[in-house]
């Protein structure tokens, strides 16, 4: 009994923080109107990931409460994207990631091998989608547009999903995902934190 509260504390909380995940990285750049420090690699990379697995879970009937954030957080993508290619001046580039989108998603389900194959690749996608965002990080050295909540939130609910996957459905191919997306979650908020204060550090030296 006692499992089974934790269980729906892990998947309630999961849910709750993923509707509102990117909510803070969305009001930081309307708030700029810049996207020094985001990765629109990254984004996509993200967006297909997260395509591919909620796609594996519907078409193997797993149980809803174990995947329903991730059609909030493709929509939360979606205004993501919308906004770095208005503010890069590439608004009309949407119609392209759009037909993309909707015809890769079609293609998943076209027979069982693809979707399995595209879930093996599933954890490269989305550790690839972190990757290309420390690599932005990195290069710009300033993370004045990202936002440390909403990747301190991604590392919860990834650390969450480790253990709603183990005791429900035990799928190693998503265990995996979920602990590697952990780990790398978690080095994009050290890195983001770290650019903030040096950053900050900086314009008190400059005071």
């Amino acid at each position: 009994m006692q499992s089974d509260n934790v269980l729906h504390i892990a998947n309630f909380s999961t849910l709750f923080v993923c509707m509102v995940l990117k909510f803070p990285q969305i009001f930081v750049l309307m708030r700029a109107k810049a996207t020094t420090g985001v990765s629109l690699n990254s984004l996509l990379l993200e967006l297909s990931g997260f395509i591919v697995f909620v796609t594996y879970q519907m078409y193997y009937d797993y149980p809803p409460p174990t995947y329903l954030e991730y059609p909030i957080l493709i929509a939360q993508d979606v205004i993501l994207l919308l906004l770095i290619l208005h503010y890069n001046g590439n608004l009309q580039h949407s119609l392209i990631y759009t037909l993309v989108f909707i015809g890769g998603w079609r293609l998943l389900t076209v027979e069982k091998r693809v979707i399995d194959l595209a879930m093996s690749m599933c954890t490269f996608i989305s550790a690839g989608s972190k990757l290309a965002q420390l690599q932005c990080l990195w290069k710009s050295k300033d993370a004045g547009q990202v936002s440390a909540l909403s990747w301190g939130m991604a590392t919860y609910t990834c650390m969450a999903r480790i253990y709603t996957t183990t005791v429900t459905t035990g799928d190693m191919q998503v265990l995996v995902r979920f602990i590697v997306m952990t780990s790398l979650n978690l080095w994009v908020l050290l890195t983001v934190l770290y650019y903030q204060r040096r950053s900050s550090s900086s314009s008190k030296k400059d005071d």
